[in-house]
């Protein structure tokens, strides 16, 4: 099966899971695209996030070769080996749901090694593997993860959502680029509708669903959200205009408005 349409990307994604196999051989379980590339949701510009499925956790020893490799894999000619993202999860960490925000060790895009974090560490990445996974290497991933109880995921997603439009309203200077503007209004408009339905889409269908559901007068400012998105390497270092990102914030307040009270009325039902 070819895992994306991108024949470079293929190339650095076989080039890892063989690097893989020669560091750390029988420990390794399977690796399996997730995010943008398994809900259908990329463009030439997505990063490719990635899980790495382990027998147990790496040793110090391992930690140090894998080290070594993904700087190794960075360098690779095609630019997509530096737009890997993704964590390494024992298997018993990712089969314990009730292990989610444990740190592993974590691949950050545009990085050339792994630091702890638990970035991938969720429930959300959980059914994504589980339901949409893209096989590199390994079993069927519903071998691996059972099914995410749906409630637990909407809380989940709603913690999340909520927390980080917090800091952001607190602080918003540090997101007051050409890139974020567009990626808040886009996944903020996801976020609200994967919410309703209690699991996650792709930001193309959250967005047609927000302009559907949503006051109108917001719909101006997903479209050019939408059309935004190429190149944002070269966006993250422009700065928002300041009257777009006002209205950004000022819908990011109204999604999470709107969020409050989905879980509300869900509680009173």
């Amino acid at each position: 099966m070819i895992p994306t349409p991108y024949h470079e990307l293929n190339e650095v994604l076989d080039e890892l899971v063989s690097r893989l196999v020669d560091r750390i051989g029988n420990k390794l379980i399977g690796v399996y695209l997730q995010g943008s590339f398994a809900l259908g949701d990329f463009d030439e510009h997505s990063d490719a996030d990635l899980i790495v499925v382990l027998e147990n956790e790496l040793s110090s020893d391992e930690v140090e070769s894998l080290q070594f490799m993904h700087s190794k894999v960075y360098h690779l000619s095609p630019e997509w080996a530096k737009h890997l993202e993704g964590s390494y999860f024992p298997l018993n960490v990712l089969q314990g749901i009730e292990r989610c925000d444990e740190e592993l060790w974590y691949l950050d895009n545009g990085a050339r090694s792994l630091i702890r974090s638990d970035h991938c560490n969720t429930l959300l990445v959980r059914w994504i593997v589980r339901e949409s996974g893209v096989i590199l290497t390994g079993p069927s991933p519903k071998e691996l993860i059972g099914p995410i109880p749906t409630e637990m995921l909407r809380q989940e997603m709603y913690d999340v959502l909520m927390m980080w439009g917090q800091q952001i309203l607190e602080d918003p200077a540090p997101w007051s680029n050409r890139f974020y503007q567009g990626f808040i209004v886009l996944n903020y408009a996801r976020m609200l509708h994967d919410l309703h339905r209690g699991y996650p889409g792709t930001k193309r269908e959250g967005a047609e669903w927000a302009k559907r559901n949503l006051e109108s007068s917001w719909s101006p400012l997903i479209d050019r959200a939408w059309s935004g998105r190429p190149d944002p390497a070269s966006k993250v270092k422009e700065p928002a205009d300041p009257e777009e990102y006002q209205m950004t914030l000022e819908f990011l307040e109204h999604v999470m408005s709107e969020c409050k009270r989905f879980m509300e009325n869900r509680s009173c039902a």
